[in-house]
């Protein structure tokens, strides 16, 4: 019994770990998840390193896209990190 309640304190900090940092983590991993694979050509997209860039070609692990009129290139999915919404 004693071991028990020494395990106790433990048990309910894991849950509250858990339930603090674990699972929102994985919900929001989701939703990029889900945000990503929804994505189609046109959409504009915010990348992580902080560019507007415009969806020309979904491919499977890669997005053709199109920086300015100009210049196009390919961007890991990984790289991307909000669909970009126009604020006006």
């Amino acid at each position: 019994m004693e071991f028990v309640s020494q395990l106790l304190p433990f048990a309910f900090l894991i849950a509250i770990m858990y339930f603090v940092i674990i699972r929102p983590q994985q919900q929001q991993a989701k939703k990029h998840a889900e945000m990503l694979s929804a994505l189609v050509k046109g959409d504009k997209v915010v990348t992580t390193g902080g560019l507007i860039v415009e969806i020309k070609k979904v491919e499977e692990n890669f997005f053709a896209v199109k920086f300015n009129n100009d210049v196009e290139g390919r961007l890991v999915k990984d790289a991307v990190a909000r669909k970009y919404e126009d604020e006006a």
